[in-house]
C-alpha cells in the first residue's frame, strides 16, 4: 500500500470510534511516528525533508530549531505548520509556548527549563495539547498528569546525537508508566529502526525520531518503515 494510504488507513483505525476530529481529546492525537525537526537555517530544505516524512506516514510534528530565532524562526515555523495542517498533521512547537500561540499550532512541548504547564495553559486553552519531558523520572510524569498534560515523554533510552549527555531512561520504566497512566507516552532519545520495536512492544504510544529519521537518504521510505513497526503492534 502507498505510504498516504498507509497513513490514512492508521489514521482511521486510531480514530474509529470517534466521529470526528473535533470530537478527538487532545492527547488521543499522539500515536504512531512523532517527527521533530532538525535544526535546519534553510526553510526550502526543511520542507523537502518535512514533505518526505508526512508523505511516509508521520502522525505528529514537532518544530525544533536552537538556530533561528525572532522573526526568522516564526516564518519557519509557520510555513511548517501551513504544510503540517493542509496534510491533516498534528503540529507541535518545541519549547516556545508564544511561538505556539502565535502562529496558532496545535500544541506545545515542555521540558525542565520551559514556561510551567499552568502558564502554558492560560495562554493555549483547554483545546490544544501540551507534552511535557518526564526524562526518567516518574515523579515528574505525576506532577505533569496532575497538572493536565496532554502526553508525557521519557527518554532518553539510547544515546542520542542530538543530546549526547541526556539523562538515560530504563525500557522498564515504560511499563510501569503504563500503569500508572492513561494519557499517551512518548519516548524519545537515540531511537532507531533496530531499536525501536522494543519501545513499541513495550507500550509506548508514540515515538519521537530526529535523527534516524530526517538523517535518512529516504525520508519517506524511512518514515513508511516506522509506520510498519506500529502496524505489527496494534493494540
Amino acid at each position: 500500500m502507498p505510504p498516504t494510504n498507509r497513513l490514512r488507513a492508521r489514521t482511521i483505525n486510531a480514530s474509529s470510534r470517534f466521529a470526528t476530529r473535533a470530537e478527538l481529546l487532545p492527547g488521543d492525537r499522539i500515536r504512531g511516528l512523532y517527527g521533530i525537526t532538525p535544526d535546519q537555517v534553510s526553510t526550502t530544505a526543511l520542507e523537502a525533508g518535512v514533505n518526505a516524512a508526512l508523505s511516509g506516514g508521520v502522525n505528529i510534528l514537532q518544530y525544533r530549531s536552537k538556530l533561528l530565532s525572532g522573526i526568522a524562526k516564526r516564518q519557519q515555523a509557520q510555513h511548517i505548520r501551513t504544510i503540517c495542517r493542509e496534510s491533516g498533521v498534528t503540529f507541535i512547537v518545541n519549547d516556545d509556548v508564544g511561538l505556539a500561540a502565535e502562529i496558532d499550532a496545535d500544541g506545545v512541548h515542555l521540558g525542565r527549563e520551559d514556561d510551567s504547564l499552568q502558564s502554558a495553559r492560560r495562554m493555549l486553552g483547554p483545546q490544544k495539547i501540551i507534552g511535557v519531558s518526564c526524562y526518567n523520572d516518574l515523579s515528574l510524569a505525576v506532577v505533569a498528569v496532575d497538572g493536565g498534560a496532554d502526553y508525557i515523554a521519557f527518554g532518553s533510552f539510547f544515546p542520542s546525537l542530538t543530546k549526547p549527555v541526556a539523562v538515560r531512561a530504563h525500557v522498564s520504566l515504560i511499563a510501569q508508566a503504563k500503569q500508572r497512566f492513561t494519557i499517551p507516552i512518548v519516548a524519545i532519545g537515540g531511537i532507531t529502526l533496530e531499536n525501536a520495536p522494543q519501545l513499541i512492544a513495550a507500550g509506548v504510544d508514540a515515538i519521537a525520531v530526529i535523527s534516524d529519521l530526517f538523517g535518512a537518504i529516504d525520508v519517506a521510505a524511512q518514515a513508511n518503515s516506522y509506520g510498519k513497526l506500529f502496524d505489527h503492534h496494534v493494540r
